[in-house]
């Protein structure tokens, strides 16, 4: 949380030591704010890429809130490296994040698999399992299986 002056106040959403309604000024200095310069053509292209769907959870916008009674699930933009660790603006770094993931991440999202670890996991799973993964790549990215020996 930053107050206007800039000087960082932290919660209990930042620090587990700390109780609801207990702050702590982490620095008197004032720290530079980011920007929030993300373009309405940059939010709708990162949306429609990720089928309008939060991409830690899964649920889509508009969803009924599992948290929040009459609400529906919002949909906001997440950086997938943080703009305090070099992250940008950019599309590519980006990725659409429901509110009740979003709340209280800074900085503490676990790092991405790497390829090889997501093959493992795919590997080690059931067959009906990597058959889930199969439909929901070919849908996520339209796509279709040709059978081999078939022009394409």
């Amino acid at each position: 949380m930053l107050i206007k002056v800039g000087s960082q106040i932290l919660t209990h959403r930042d620090r587990a030591n700390l109780k609801p309604n207990q702050y702590l000024l982490e620095t008197i200095e004032r720290l530079p704010a980011f920007a929030r310069d993300i373009s309405k053509e940059t939010k709708a292209q990162v949306l429609e890429r990720n089928g309008y769907t939060c991409q830690m959870c899964g649920f889509g916008a508009g969803d009924p809130d599992p948290f929040g009674g009459n609400r529906t699930v919002r949909l906001t933009m997440g950086h997938i490296l943080d703009k305090s660790k070099g992250g940008n603006d950019s599309a590519n770094n980006l990725r659409a994040v429901c509110t009740n993931c979003n709340e209280g991440l800074q900085n503490t999202a676990p790092p991405k698999p790497d390829s090889i670890h997501l093959k493992s996991q795919v590997r080690r799973a059931t067959v009906e399992d990597q058959k889930f993964v199969l439909d929901w790549l070919l849908q996520k990215f339209n796509l279709e299986v040709v059978p081999k020996g078939k022009p394409t």
